[in-house]
């Protein structure tokens, strides 16, 4: 027992040094003005799931400051500090298309798994939303490919928070063969997965607007949720609570 929390722990640090010095609680009062502009490519069309203003204010596209060449074509551009800024339109196009394809799944045969500490809550709110499996912190080795593992699931598709964070399940899946979306940030690679949304998978707001976003959608796709519904669970409640010491600071 002592042997797995010190690896917990270990992923966890992991995953904190990763975060190049982000601030995943940037509001929009904080953001440049710059950035708040929309994307003169898709402004016509600005049709999005939620308001622009509400995206912008949770982080959804605020990045790191490291690019990949994957994700080139979801980045708008890199603020002068270096940090680079995804595109919001192309944030909510994947969230669309990743909800039509996981609507096709049985619910009990969707997995969602995450490591990083403040996409645990949105993803048990997901869960028990639309009846995946949630799989939370560390991912166990064997979990999905080793038949004798008495724990081990079975699920058609998974859908993980950070696919470097979550190593072991893309590992996991891509052995197994099972498909994989994952919540990409800026600094992402794309080894294994087969559907990307490009969005901040760091922060704390950003992970409940994700995550609720993807529940409603595809709550709609089921035919569960009329079109001018939204869920029961208020986007508030998908978000991960803070400490007491974090909200000291």
């Amino acid at each position: 027992m002592a042997e797995d929390e010190s690896k917990e722990n270990e992923i966890e640090n992991d995953v904190e040094e990763n975060n190049i010095d982000v601030n995943p609680e940037e509001t929009l009062e904080e953001i440049p003005e710059t950035d708040l502009v929309p994307n003169l490519e898709t402004s016509t069309t600005d049709n999005l799931l939620l308001p622009r203003d509400t995206l912008l204010s949770a982080g959804i596209h605020i990045g790191t400051r490291m690019k990949t060449r994957d994700m080139e074509p979801f980045i708008y551009r890199v603020r002068p500090d270096g940090l680079f800024v995804l595109d919001v339109q192309r944030t909510d196009e994947r969230i669309r298309v990743a909800a039509k394809f996981l609507a096709r799944f049985e619910p009990s045969k969707v997995a969602v798994a995450a490591s990083r500490l403040y996409a645990h809550e949105p993803i048990r709110k997901f869960c028990a939303l639309t009846g995946a499996k949630p799989v939370i912190g560390r991912f166990i080795p064997g979990l999905l490919s080793n038949p004798l593992y008495p724990n081990r699931i079975d699920p058609e598709v998974i859908v993980v928070s950070d696919p470097r964070a979550d190593a072991q399940a893309v590992k996991e899946a891509s052995k197994v063969g099972i498909p994989i979306v994952a919540l990409c940030s800026t600094d992402n690679e794309f080894a294994g997965v087969d559907l990307v949304i490009p969005t901040n998978n760091k922060g704390r707001r950003a992970l409940a607007v994700i995550f609720w976003l993807l529940a409603r959608q595809i709550l709609r796709e089921r035919g569960e949720l009329s079109i001018d519904k939204d869920p029961t669970v208020p986007i508030e409640d998908f978000e991960a609570k803070l400490s007491r010491d974090e909200e000291d600071t």
